[in-house]
């Protein structure tokens, strides 16, 4: 819910900045759990570990206690209560100015359209959604098979299997994510003066690069007693680097924004609901499968993860229409526009759309 909550709150001019703060966060969480796994690494009887799993509930409480104090978002009010002059007041003191009127009538006018469609999940499926429904499908999709969650569930054993020690693989691990942190602050400044699509063509090409030189380190360096010289070790934790860095500016923290921001009001919160779960079914084959994969086929892991930031980088080029800047409620013009969609959600579709759900009303009226 979080990343719809901060897209339906943000103004469009700085919807993206704001959005990336939640990857943002995301990955100083990950980066104080890795410091604070190799401070207690060495703690005996077990109480390192005990330590690392009970200090989540710390974030938790803050997030439990701070819920309380946030205002429901505009869009929520009118859709629920009809009270448009708390949702421009609300609108008022985000925006910090009186002028808000443009913005309170598109997001009436997409409550009118939200209200008369019940059945999100029903609804998203219907022809005129179908660029969002693939979207909110192949992002999320896409976003694990480029092995980020490699990293962040695995680096320490992966640099422990190339000849780091324990305490080596923990710093290794956290040296990483203070470069994904840096470039999620890069991403935040530029996303919405660069787009969507410069970050995710750039960050994918990045990602490519590091995933081929890392298979190829592995595959000429890598030994049969499983042990790799130091400087070849100290030279994928670089590549890495690299490619954690591709992926936090680019397909992080774009993979909750642009599905939130592309899906209407009326399926939105159907759209971002199957996002999560896609990331969470995504993130559990991954996380089930990847060391079973890389004691198989070992160096060919990286090239494989390589091969599939190919297919998600040509997706996005020929696919995915730029989206920085446009209100969420105008957003089904960008579609309308494009050279593939609009076959699909033009005026053709829209004559099929309609007389399909003439058919519809035949069939379910009484006369019938």
């Amino acid at each position: 819910s979080i990343p719809l909550y901060l897209s339906e709150m943000a103004p469009p001019q700085y919807r993206g900045a704001i959005n990336n703060g939640f990857e943002l966060s995301i990955s100083i969480g990950i980066l104080i759990a890795n410091i604070l796994n190799y401070c207690v690494v060495k703690l005996a009887a077990g109480w390192g570990w005990r330590i690392s799993l009970s200090m989540a509930a710390v974030p938790a409480t803050f997030l439990t206690i701070g819920a309380i104090f946030l205002p429901e978002t505009p869009s929520f009010i009118i859709q629920r209560d009809g009270d448009t002059d708390k949702a421009r007041a609300l609108l008022q003191k985000l925006r910090g100015t009186t002028s808000v009127q443009n913005e309170l009538d598109d997001l009436v006018s997409a409550s009118n359209l939200s209200r008369a469609a019940r059945y999100p999940f029903r609804k998203i499926f219907k022809r005129k959604y179908r660029p969002q429904l693939a979207m909110v499908l192949l992002i999320p999709f896409f976003n694990q098979l480029t092995g980020i969650n490699v990293m962040n569930f695995y680096a320490p054993v992966m640099f422990r299997t190339i000849g780091l020690k324990e305490s080596a693989s923990l710093l290794s691990s956290v040296v990483t994510r203070l470069c994904a942190t840096f470039a999620n602050i890069i991403a935040m400044l530029v996303v919405d003066r660069f787009g969507r699509r410069k970050l995710f063509l750039v960050g994918g090409i990045q990602m490519i690069l590091s995933q081929l030189a890392v298979g190829a380190i592995l595959a000429a360096e890598f030994k049969d007693n499983g042990l790799m010289d130091k400087d070849y070790a100290f030279l994928v934790l670089i590549t890495m680097c690299v490619f954690v860095a591709g992926f936090a500016w680019s397909w992080g923290p774009l993979t909750f924004l642009v599905p939130t921001e592309i899906c209407p009001l009326e399926i939105r919160s159907a759209g971002q609901s199957i996002v999560v779960a896609v990331v969470f079914l995504m993130t559990f084959v991954i996380g089930q499968t990847f060391l079973a994969v890389l004691c198989r086929i070992k160096s060919g892991t990286f090239f494989l993860f390589a091969a599939w930031i190919c297919v998600m980088t040509l997706v996005v080029y020929l696919f995915l229409p730029e989206t920085k800047k446009l209100p969420m409620e105008q957003m089904e013009q960008v579609w309308r526009r494009h050279w593939f969609w609009k076959k699909i959600v033009g005026e053709e579709g829209d004559k099929e759309e309609e007389e399909k759900e003439r058919q519809e009303k035949k069939i379910d009226s009484p006369s019938s």
